[in-house]
C-alpha cells in the first residue's frame, strides 16, 4: 500500500455509481476487502433497499466523504497537503449503517449513522468494509432532490468478464494513522458527556458564525439561555473547540437538521476532544474534534494503557469471539456470557477499539462491532511507545519499590514512576512535557507492565 508498510491494500473491481432513471436514483456503493459475519470477504454485500430522506443521506454521506478529503490543518513549512485521502469505512450493524472518516489531518472524525427508521430494504449481511467514493458518484449525489426515492446498494456480486480477461482495480488504501485514530476516537467517545443540546434554529446560527479559519488556541462552547456563545476562559460547563473551521462539514446538514447536542470530555485546562452530534430524520451526524486542532487522533497514545498487559490481551480474544456485529454492545450480558466481571469486559473492549474492532455511540451510551481489515498483530509496531515499554522491562531495567514506587532506568538515567490519587508521574521530560495529556510514556508503562507481572494490584 503506498504510504507506509503499515498500511495494506484493498481493492474495487468496479468504481461506485449513481444513476438516475424511472423517477428514481440508484446508488452502487462498491465495496473492498472487509469482515461479514462469516468471515473474510472479497466484496461483501450489506444492503439492497431503499434509504429514506433521500437529500439528507446524500449531504450526509457527501460529508463523511469530504472530511476524507480535507486537511483542517496545515503544518508551518507545509505547503501542499502530502498524505491521500482514504476512502469511508462503512459497518453493517443488521438494524442500521455507519459510514466513517477522518481527515486527512486525522484531527476531525465522522460518522453518518443510518438508523433503523431510515432504512427500508434488505440488510443482507453485517460487517465492514472501504466503500468507494469517486468524483463522479460524488457529483451526482450533489443532484440527489427531495422527491426522488435514493436506492442503495452497498457491495454486488460482481462477475466481471472482458475479452482478455482483465480487470481494472481501484487500489484503496486504509492508513495507518486512520487505524491509530479509530482507536483513539473510541476511546475519547466512551469518555464524554452531554453538556447542551439546542434546537435546530440555534444550531443554524451558532456553526454558519464559525469562521472559516481562526485562532488555533481552545475557546469553550457554553449555553446562553436558549443558544450557544464562546468564551476564552476554560469552564468544564462547556465544550472545548480548538480551530472553530473543523465545525464546518456540519453546515450542509443545517436544514435537516433537529437539534445539536455537544459532549465533552473530562475537563483540562488546556483543552479536550469535543464531540458534536447533530440529531436527523432517522438519522445523526457525528463529529469527534481532536483536542487541538494541530493534533491528529493517531498520537494521542491514550489507548496504550488497555494495550498494556496479557490479562487484557486474553480477555480480548475471549470477548472478541463474543461479538455478532451488534449496533449495540451490552456489557452486562456480554460479561455474563464471557464469565468475567464487567470493568475486564471494559477494557478488554478498549483493547479491541485499539484493534479498530469495536467503536463507541455517544448517543446510546454504548459500544457497537465493528471489523477493521488490517492485522491486529501490528498493533506493538504501530505504538511505540509500548514497544519501547516492553522492551525495557525484558532487559531487566524496572525496580519496584512497593506497588506505589518504580525505578526505571533508560540509557544512562534513572526515572522515578510515583503512583498518586490523580495518576501515575513519571520524572522524565516527555511526561513533564504532556503529563497524562497524551497517554502514558514508557516508563509508566513499563513499570505498570512490571507491577502486573509482580502481581502487585493498584491498591497494593
Amino acid at each position: 500500500m503506498a504510504g507506509t508498510a503499515q498500511e495494506q491494500t484493498y481493492s474495487y473491481v468496479r468504481p461506485s455509481a449513481l444513476t438516475f432513471a424511472d423517477g428514481r436514483a440508484d446508488l452502487l456503493l462498491a465495496t473492498s476487502g472487509g469482515r461479514t459475519a462469516a468471515g473474510p470477504a472479497a466484496h461483501p454485500v450489506f444492503f439492497d433497499g431503499f434509504l429514506g430522506h433521500p437529500e439528507q443521506a446524500a449531504a450526509a454521506l457527501l460529508a463523511v466523504a469530504k472530511v476524507a478529503r480535507t486537511r483542517f490543518y496545515l503544518p508551518p513549512g507545509m505547503v501542499a497537503a502530502i498524505l491521500r485521502a482514504a476512502d469511508p469505512v462503512v459497518t453493517s450493524n443488521g438494524d442500521r449503517l455507519r459510514f466513517e472518516s477522518f481527515s486527512a489531518c486525522c484531527g476531525v472524525y465522522a460518522r453518518y449513522d443510518a438508523l433503523p427508521g431510515s432504512l427500508d430494504g434488505s440488510v443482507l449481511d453485517a460487517g465492514t468494509t472501504n466503500v468507494d467514493f469517486n468524483p463522479p458518484m460524488r457529483d451526482a449525489l450533489a443532484r440527489v432532490g427531495g422527491l426522488e426515492p435514493l436506492h442503495l446498494q452497498v457491495g454486488e456480486d460482481v462477475v466481471v468478464s472482458t475479452l482478455d480477461g482483465a480487470v481494472t482495480e481501484k487500489k484503496v488504501p486504509l492508513p495507518e494513522r486512520w487505524l491509530k485514530g479509530f482507536a483513539e476516537v473510541q476511546l475519547a467517545s466512551a469518555t464524554v458527556a452531554p453538556v447542551f443540546e439546542v434546537p435546530a434554529s440555534e444550531a443554524r446560527r451558532f456553526v454558519r458564525s464559525m469562521p472559516s479559519s481562526g485562532s488555533r488556541k481552545p475557546v469553550w462552547v457554553v449555553p446562553a439561555g436558549r443558544g450557544l456563545r464562546l468564551t476564552t476562559r476554560p469552564t468544564p460547563e462547556g465544550v472545548s473547540l480548538s480551530g472553530p473551521d473543523r465545525l464546518k462539514p456540519l453546515e450542509p446538514l443545517l436544514r435537516f437538521a433537529r437539534s445539536l447536542r455537544g459532549y465533552a470530555a473530562p475537563h483540562d485546562p488546556h483543552g479536550a476532544t469535543g464531540l458534536w452530534e447533530l440529531e436527523l430524520d432517522d438519522a445523526r451526524l457525528v463529529l469527534v474534534l481532536s483536542p487541538e486542532s494541530s493534533r491528529g487522533f493517531s498520537g494521542e497514545g491514550g489507548v496504550l494503557w488497555d494495550l498494556a498487559g496479557e490479562e487484557s490481551a486474553d480477555d480480548a480474544d475471549l470477548v472478541s469471539a463474543l461479538l455478532a456485529f451488534e449496533p449495540r454492545i451490552d456489557i452486562a450480558t456480554l460479561a455474563a456470557d464471557a464469565g468475567l466481571p464487567e470493568d475486564r469486559i471494559t477494557r478488554a473492549l478498549g483493547r479491541l477499539g485499539a484493534a479498530g474492532r469495536v467503536g463507541f455511540d455517544a448517543a446510546e451510551g454504548a459500544y457497537f462491532h465493528r471489523e477493521l481489515p488490517y492485522d491486529p498483530d501490528r498493533l506493538a509496531a504501530m505504538h511505540p511507545r509500548l514497544r519501547d515499554a516492553q522492551a525495557l522491562l525484558d532487559a531487566d531495567a524496572v525496580r519496584l519499590d512497593g506497588g506505589s514506587v518504580a525505578h526505571v532506568r533508560s540509557g544512562e538515567v534513572e526515572h522515578v514512576v510515583r503512583r498518586t490519587e490523580s495518576g501515575d508521574r513519571c520524572t522524565c521530560q516527555w511526561f513533564a512535557k504532556h503529563q497524562a495529556s497524551r497517554g502514558p510514556c514508557k516508563h509508566i508503562l513499563a513499570a505498570d507492565l512490571a507491577r502486573s507481572r509482580a502481581g502487585w494490584t493498584p491498591t497494593s
